[in-house]
């Protein structure tokens, strides 16, 4: 046997201990490594949670498990939602499901005043470049618009798609119930809709069922492009893509945490501010990434008994959503899913193997968690329709070298603001900490010697009437000659 010299093996000990092991110095004062926040926050304010005002404390109360059930039970019933599926047939099918949904969101509208009108987005699609469509089809997206009280010409849209699959993309013939995926989303958004429609929301919000999502989010691509051909603002878009499960693939439930997948460099950037925006650290903080901070902040809380969880993603691996075409057009979008996925019961046929059912089934269901989500969405999309939009030309001197962090920002259109906050967090922080409340003005000279551009991220928003804010805008240099 060959030995091993022994102060060989201490060393390798002594080694080992040394590198596996956290270093923890002892001073009269301190240890070694801190654990305390670095930069002090020295100015401003912690960041505190959005609560819901009354309005939307009412809101959340109306959310109903059997509403939400019920309509999820109701497009599982077609058989198939398959976007090449019947059309014409009463009872099974994409037009059944169509005729149907058109028929709920309309008696939601109904009951607005004239403030929601319900319309369809349709196109027809060929075949061609897209090997899951076999022959031409008409695509409909069905789309509830709820017009704002005082600035409709800002736009928010939220929905799911209400098409289905099963293990083979173009079967269009056998079942295909989709209750997850994604008749969950649908209902929230049809329960939405039947509820916000006896609000008065200051911007206009707009609930959708997408058609063709399956096949290559082609409904939400056309109307993606409608808008963009029309100019339309659409501040964000909202997907609702599986929120209706709790429980993953080896049974742990996960019932108070909901994923939202946020897009990081938007598609549309240009180089030049690509660039600027990675040499300056910006890359998380994106359009999509500060609207995911704002939702946290506003959805995460008792009254919706949920915890927003961020992904720094699109979205998950070789996945899509229904948010990606508003990205692609250049506005910003995110996705909401839940927390964890079981294969077995999506895009499967309905069957058992082995003894396991497989099949996308209402028996998956998890009600009062797709109740919780909605009360999450409910929160995101209120908060967003009645607070100021975001402020624009948002920059932060770089001139010269300094310690001082000095910025400016213009108004946004529509909604009047009352203030402006200065947010900032460290860098490696994934959620604003901390706060500056600086008035109503269009810039602010921040003179602290810690807290500035070099230690941490600042972001700035508008405040409005009753205290809604805005999400947040990352300040891009001015000033700069180089490195920027």
């Amino acid at each position: 046997m060959r030995s091993t010299p022994i102060f060989a093996v201490c060393t390798a000990a002594l080694l080992k201990t040394a590198f596996s092991s956290p270093i923890h110095v002892h001073h009269p004062h301190k240890s070694f490594p801190s654990t305390e926040q670095w930069p002090l926050p020295v100015v401003g304010k912690p960041l505190e949670q959005q609560m819901p005002d009354e309005d939307l404390q009412d809101i959340i109360s109306q959310i109903s498990r059997d509403n939400i059930e019920g309509t999820i039970r109701k497009l599982a019933s077609f058989g198939t939602r398959h976007t090449l599926s019947s059309q014409t047939d009463p009872v099974r099918g994409i037009g059944a499901a169509r005729t149907w949904l058109t028929a709920q969101f309309q008696e939601a509208a109904d009951a607005s005043e004239g403030r929601m009108t319900v319309d369809w987005n349709s196109f027809i699609k060929y075949p061609g470049d897209n090997e899951r469509i076999i022959f031409p089809v008409n695509i409909t997206t069905v789309v509830a618009t709820l017009k704002g009280s005082e600035d409709p010409d800002r736009v928010y849209v939220t929905g799911g798609h209400y098409d289905s699959r099963n293990s083979d993309p173009i079967d269009y013939q056998g079942d295909a119930p989709g209750a997850v995926d994604d008749a969950s989303g649908v209902a929230v958004s049809l329960e939405l809709a039947r509820i916000f429609a006896h609000y008065k929301p200051k911007t206009t919000i707009v609930f959708t069922a997408f058609a063709g999502e399956e096949q290559g989010l082609l409904g939400a691509e056309n109307l993606a492009q409608t808008y963009k051909n029309a100019s339309v603002n659409v501040a964000g878009m909202i997907n609702l893509d599986m929120v209706g499960n709790s429980k993953a693939a080896d049974g742990t439930v996960d019932p108070y945490n909901i994923r939202l997948f946020c897009q990081g460099t938007p598609l549309t950037e240009n180089s030049t501010t690509t660039t600027s925006r990675l040499s300056i650290g910006g890359d998380n903080d994106s359009p999509a990434r500060n609207l995911g901070r704002f939702i946290y902040e506003v959805a995460s809380n008792a009254f919706t008994e949920m915890t927003v969880r961020l992904i720094y993603r699109l979205d998950r691996y070789s996945r899509g959503g229904d948010h990606r075409p508003f990205l692609e057009a250049g506005y910003t979008g995110v996705r909401f899913v839940q927390p964890n996925e079981d294969y077995t019961q999506q895009h499967q046929n309905v069957t058992v193997r082995n003894g396991k059912q497989y099949g996308d089934l209402v028996e998956w269901l998890d009600f009062e968690y797709n109740t919780r989500a909605a009360k999450v969405v409910a929160s995101t999309m209120w908060s967003l329709a009645n607070a100021p939009g975001e402020p624009t030309n948002v920059g932060i001197n770089t001139t010269t070298s300094d310690n001082f962090s000095q910025f400016k920002w213009d108004a946004p259109k529509g909604l009047p603001v009352e203030g402006y906050e200065i947010l900032y967090r460290d860098t490696i922080e994934p959620h604003w900490t901390n706060v500056i409340e600086v008035g109503n003005v269009n810039w602010f000279n921040l003179t602290s010697a810690t807290i500035h551009k070099d230690n941490v991220i600042f972001g700035v928003r508008s405040v409005g009437k009753g205290g809604y804010k805005s999400p947040a805008v990352l300040p891009f240099p001015f000033g700069c000659t180089r490195n920027c």
